[in-house]
């Protein structure tokens, strides 16, 4: 006897997004308050919702980042389905997470009522799975910064090439030889120089570069 449809109607389905911002060396998550008792009382999470009946995963996202992060029009990428029976401790919810990525002027003047920017280094215990979330979300940054052009989404749209390797050093955590990943990232024609240097430098001003294409390129091995 075949089950009746209703028997698989067992699971919610929710969006929960993974916004990174890069400030002042240091890559950001973007983090609100989960107040859930008895399970999660005052403790940070990524910004989160279920998908309606009229929603696609991808619109359910776009929507939460708008209406509890206060952003639009920012990379964003599918992350992971993250479905442990027992990652909701109300309810049955399988979660599809995406990875979002601002520029730094958002970060240095963020301001929502319900959202902030931390340090990813201060996020420790966060609620449901998002310690999971946020390990796959840095590992699938990580690749990718070694054979595509997303960092471009982490920069101002001109920046200098050490604030180029920086994004590359702090987020791979090591270290690049400053001449050698020069010659590397001019040689893959990823970045073309702008004919504008630093403002309010004074000695020796650096030249200021963007990327030559404003979508995500995969490329030959970066670093």
């Amino acid at each position: 006897m075949k089950s009746a449809p209703e028997h698989f109607r067992f699971a919610a389905l929710a969006t929960d997004v993974i916004v990174f911002g890069f400030l002042d060396g240091e890559l950001h998550g973007l983090v609100s308050t989960v107040d859930r008792p008895p399970h999660y009382v005052d403790i940070q999470g990524f910004l989160g919702g279920m998908v309606t009946e009229t929603e696609t995963a991808r619109e359910a996202c776009v929507r939460v980042l708008h209406e509890k992060g206060g952003l639009t029009d920012v990379y964003l990428e599918q992350l992971y389905t993250f479905s442990d029976v027992e990652r909701d401790k109300r309810n049955r919810v399988v979660s599809v997470a995406y990875l979002c990525l601002v520029r730094p002027d958002t970060v240095a003047t963020y301001d929502h009522p319900d959202a902030l920017f931390v340090p990813v280094k201060k996020l420790k215990q966060l609620a449901y799975d998002h310690n999971e979330m946020l390990s796959v979300a840095k590992a699938r940054l990580q690749g990718k910064l070694s054979y595509t052009n997303i960092a471009q989404y982490l920069l101002p749209r001109h920046f200098t090439l050490s604030e180029l390797q920086e994004v590359y050093e702090i987020i791979l955590k090591k270290e690049f030889d400053k001449r050698n990943f020069r010659k590397k990232i001019l040689a893959l024609n990823i970045v073309t120089d702008t004919g504008l240097v630093q403002d309010g430098v004074k000695n020796r001003p650096a030249a200021l570069y963007k990327f030559a294409s404003q979508k995500l390129q995969e490329l030959e091995l970066v670093v």
